[in-house]
């Protein structure tokens, strides 16, 4: 096999152009083995498979430097760099991630996960170039989702002032994650429709050459068109129709279901998945994301004024294509633009409508100002879904969703709450609609899929920072926000078992207050208070309880995650590192009551 022999692009370039299809077709057989027992980016990769090897084959990395958007379409670029192996050996599948990383090979620049960051993050590599008179070429690949985001048109406004080399290579294959949207893509297709000749060239406007490659998966053609550009004087555009999924079937036919899989036959694409064992991914058993997507379809067609709002994300909030349709105008869809999305909320909410913001966590740090300025400060009731956040959510260091509470519970006016179970997540979400006060966000549980206790919750949450007394006891009190409410169960059973001690537990459904009054409460027969939260320690909401007892004789322990950026990890080790077991909260709580 031709892919045996590539340990490096230089071993690329001993290959001939006639022999790169053959090459091509052994990358993405790899790749589907792979993906299929490991998981990982399917469509993406597929499409960029030609283009990453002509890169190769012509540029000079690491001396020319690449940078790729997102980076969850660099697979073929990790194995042209030395990292085939972990591609082509069970063994060794989990030595690279799934994005670009410089601690793995001196050919990746950044350690990126995120998107619509590449042209900023390749114009400081440029500008530095130039800095040093310095004469490498700097190329990005960028996708046409991608550039819906906001700093993917900072990014190429301010490379086409510099006036340099600068390569960036728009990969149009027609699709976001989901469908694209935005006005942009009219043009985009235009151009698509015209070979490039189009007026509307939202490139040209911006400062660049451009250069239009309609077989975007011809190697051949690839590799003329990059030759033509190598060591270019000014910022240029090529801009590429390629095909996501190219090579696999199932991956063409549904281009959103195969952005990201794992778990299905590479050859035939079906699942390999066990029917039944509680994952969610397709078992036919409940998840979170399936049951809000129905839930608000059916307010929807109860009340015009609700908008579900998703920044190229849909299924995170449950809405696949076909509730998408079913929603018509109630759904939206602004593209890979958090901001956007939490801007957009606020602006319907102030108009009389009421928005619901569903996002994958990891990705609404992109929104922190808008979070605070256009909606906070306005004060205007939106509803915002947290998905994914948890430790036990996506463990990759480009997309950790455990932030969200240091980030989110201390923002001003913002009433962030914490469900243990399917009941308290819909009487959450049913307040949180029915109000016009104040924005409200709902961390959606994560931990032990979708728990139902069979009794309505009857909370008001108009009673802001109540907190609920799930067992009353005395001498210790555990505070349980939201995932973790399950483990302060465990605790307290093993504290009753083990010490004699029969504690209270407490479940505080609210992340962004404190329950005064009960905590008061609690220090006329309690000298131990434990908190538990599924997040970063550091700001985080059990500091709220230690800050509040800390003029009393209550002796407090929070158990959470340390500051840190923990990368592809176990979460039952990081727990585990950090404390957060049963036994080790058992022997915290012991010595404590032994001082």
């Amino acid at each position: 096999m031709l892919l045996d022999t590539i340990d490096s692009p230089a071993d690329l370039k001993k290959l001939s152009v006639e022999q790169l299809p053959e090459l091509a077709a052994e990358i993405r057989d790899a790749m589907l083995v792979k993906l299929g027992a490991h998981g990982g980016h399917v469509g993406p990769n597929l499409g960029t498979v030609e283009l990453e090897i002509a890169m190769h084959y012509v540029f000079d990395s690491p001396r020319d430097r690449f940078v790729f958007d997102v980076s969850h379409q660099s697979y073929t670029h990790k194995i042209l760099t030395g990292r085939r192996e972990a591609f082509t050996d069970p063994a060794k599948y989990d030595d690279d991630s799934g994005y670009t990383n410089p601690n793995e090979s001196e050919h990746d620049w950044f350690n990126m996960g995120h998107t619509s960051t590449s042209m900023s993050l390749a114009s400081g590599l440029a500008k530095a170039r130039d800095l040093a008179g310095d004469s490498y070429n700097v190329v990005t690949v960028i996708g046409d989702g991608s550039l819906s985001g906001g700093e993917a048109f900072e990014g190429f406004d301010a490379v086409g002032e510099m006036g340099t080399n600068f390569i960036a290579i728009v990969n149009d294959n027609e699709m976001s994650i989901a469908e694209n949207h935005g006005g942009l893509y009219r043009g985009l297709r235009e151009l698509r429709e015209t070979n490039g000749e189009s007026p509307n060239n939202l490139f040209r406007a911006l400062g660049f050459d451009y250069r239009y490659l309609e077989d975007g998966n011809d190697v051949s053609k690839l590799i003329d068109a990059l030759r033509s550009l190598k060591d270019v004087d000014h910022p240029v555009v090529l801009h590429v129709h390629t095909l996501k999924g190219k090579g696999f079937a199932p991956a063409v036919a549904d281009k959103e279901t195969w952005h990201w899989n794992w778990h299905f036959d590479p050859k035939t694409g079906a699942s390999t998945l066990p029917a039944g064992d509680g994952s969610g991914d397709g078992d036919g058993s409940e998840s979170y994301e399936d049951l809000t997507g129905a839930w608000l379809l059916r307010r929807m067609k109860e009340d015009p004024r609700i908008v579900a709002i998703t920044s190229a994300t849909p299924t995170v909030m449950g809405f696949t294509p076909e509730l998408r349709r079913e929603a018509g105008r109630q759904f939206v869809d602004v593209g890979i633009a958090e901001e956007q999305a939490v801007a957009m909320a606020s602006g319907i909410a102030r108009g009389g409508g009421i928005p619901v913001y569903g996002f994958c966590t990891t990705f609404v740090q992109r929104a922190y100002d808008q979070l605070m300025q256009d909606l906070c400060v306005n004060g205007n009731p939106a509803v915002l879904l947290a998905f994914d956040a948890s430790v036990y959510a996506m463990n990759d260091v480009t997309h950790l969703g455990f932030y969200d509470i240091a980030m989110m519970g201390n923002i001003p006016n913002l009433v962030y709450l914490a469900p243990t179970c399917r009941e308290e997540y819909f009487a959450m979400l049913e307040w949180a609609v029915a109000q016009r006060e104040r924005p409200v966000a709902i961390r959606v549980p994560v931990v032990g899929g979708v728990v139902s206790h069979g009794v309505p919750d009857t909370t008001d949450y108009g009673l802001l920072n109540r907190y609920e007394v799930a067992r009353r006891g005395s001498g210790v009190a555990i505070v349980a926000l939201g995932d973790f409410f399950q483990l302060g169960e465990r605790v307290a059973d093993a504290l009753e078992s083990e010490l004699g001690v029969k504690p209270t537990l407490i479940n505080p459904k609210f992340i962004s207050g404190v329950d005064r009054g009960l905590l008061d409460s609690l220090l006329a027969d309690h000298r131990v208070t434990v908190t538990l939260e599924d997040g970063q320690l550091e700001g985080g909401f059990g500091e709220k309880i230690a800050a509040h007892y800390g003029p009393t004789a209550m002796r407090v322990k929070t158990y959470g995650v340390a500051k840190s950026f923990p990368d592809r990890y176990d979460p039952d080790e990081l727990l585990a590192a950090n404390g957060v077991t049963v036994p080790a909260i058992v022997a915290d709580v012991r010595a404590m009551l032994d001082e």
